[in-house]
Order: structure tokens, then C-alpha cells, then sequence
């Protein structure tokens, strides 16, 4: 069934938009923005036991207490629940691959050069894949060191001091990575407006992320490329 005459979009699809293509999927905004929320709380909680004023500002440590450790045992979740959408899926296996002008980009961005053609890229840059990277596993090393914390005596041999030690540097680590994540966010309209309506303009996909449109041009909704895996 047609919605108007002369109409191509079946009734109840949204029409790909004029000058626009189609980043993300419904179900991959909503795991960025659950695991946005969550890790927010995460550091919120954190702040409000850490940091001796704001603790004594906000009081109720136990309920600080509570809140920090069920959103960080929860900070997985989305990403779980996410593994059901196969856009979700596939882009977790662009971002788990390197491919040589991924190389290409970093050398540039050693050498200072900014230019786009300096910079070639598929659907996610080179410095996009290090950084999911790296906070995935930075969270995993949270968890882990968090439950040393939670149940004492789950591992007897590692004392509960060094995962203290463990989790509360790599907090600090996560907090200014975080906030290298939202600096260049908010200098980049167009990378926000993909994420929160799922479309980016052919322009600025052209300019920055070549590669991926020349792929959806192709028809490959497969990767970025990959010639090996991260590790």
C-alpha cells in the first residue's frame, strides 16, 4: 500500500530526508543515550562521595552509595540490549576494525594535518574506534574492581586497597576522557545532530567520512574495509 499516489515509500516508513543520510538507528541513539545517563550517574555519585565539600553539600551517602553502585552494574545493559538491532551489530564491527587509512588518519593527526583528505575515514574515524575501545574496556576494569569493593571477599588474594587504588585512577582517567568526548561533540553540530535524529547531511558525510557513504553507495552495510581486528 502506497500513502499518495505517485508515492514510493510504503504507508508508515519515514522517507529518507532531501540532502540527508540515514547514521545511526533508533536503537543505537537509545544505547548511547541509556549509556550516556547511566555513566553520568556513575560519576555524579562518585563526585558526591569523593569529593569531601560536595559530599557534605548533597549528604545522604547511602543513598549516593546505592545510586553509583546499581547504575554502574547496570552501565552494560544498554549495550546488551542493543546487540538485538543488527545496525547495532554491525557498527560494533566497524568499530572493532582497522583498516589502513585508519593508520593513514593517525599519522595525520601526529603530524597536525586537519584536512579531510589527510583524514580519510569510514563510517567512524580512527581516534572514534580507539575511544570505544578504550572505555569499554575501562569499564569492564570498573566493574570488576567495583565488585572487589562490593563483596570483599569474592577475590581474597587481590587486597580491597589496590582496588581502590585501581578503580579511583582510572575513574579520574574515564572523567577526562569523557570530557575530550563531549569538547569535541559540542564543536561538531553535525556529528550531534546524527545522533540525536539519526541523519547527517551528505555534505558533511562526504567531507568527513568519505569512505561510509561511498560504502551505503555500494550497497555494503558490512564494514568499514577491515583488513584486522583491534585487539
Amino acid at each position: 500500500m502506497r500513502s499518495t499516489a505517485g508515492s514510493t515509500a510504503p504507508t508508515g516508513t519515514r522517507p529518507e530526508l532531501e540532502g540527508r543520510v540515514r547514521r545511526f538507528s533508533t536503537a543505537e541513539r537509545m544505547v548511547h543515550r541509556a549509556t550516556g545517563l547511566l555513566m553520568l550517574l556513575c560519576l555524579v555519585s562518585a563526585a558526591c562521595l569523593y569529593l569531601g565539600p560536595l559530599a557534605q553539600l548533597v549528604g545522604r551517602r547511602h543513598l549516593m552509595v546505592t545510586v553509583h553502585e546499581w547504575s554502574g552494574i547496570s552501565l552494560p545493559l544498554p549495550f546488551v540490549l542493543g546487540l538485538l538491532s543488527p545496525s547495532f551489530r554491525a557498527d560494533l564491527r566497524r568499530l572493532n576494525r582497522f583498516a589502513v587509512y585508519d593508520r593513514q588518519w593517525l599519522r595525520a593527526v601526529r603530524k597536525r594535518r586537519t584536512s579531510p583528505e589527510a583524514r580519510p575515514a569510514g563510517k567512524f574515524n580512527a581516534g572514534q574506534k580507539l575511544y570505544a575501545g578504550w572505555i569499554a574496556g575501562a569499564v569492564l576494569v570498573m566493574m570488576f574492581t567495583g565488585l572487589l569493593m562490593w563483596f570483599m571477599g569474592l577475590l581474597p588474594f587481590i587486597s580491597r586497597t589496590s582496588a581502590i587504588f585501581v578503580h579511583d585512577l582510572l575513574a579520574w582517567a574515564i572523567t577526562f576522557v569523557l570530557v575530550g568526548h563531549m569538547r569535541k561533540a559540542s564543536a561538531d553540530t553535525e556529528a550531534r545532530l546524527g545522533m540525536r535524529t539519526g541523519y547527517v547531511s551528505r555534505s558533511w558525510a562526504q567531507r568527513y567520512h568519505s569512505r561510509w557513504l561511498r560504502e551505503e553507495h555500494a550497497g555494503d552495510g558490512g564494514g568499514d574495509a577491515p583488513n584486522r581486528r583491534m585487539t
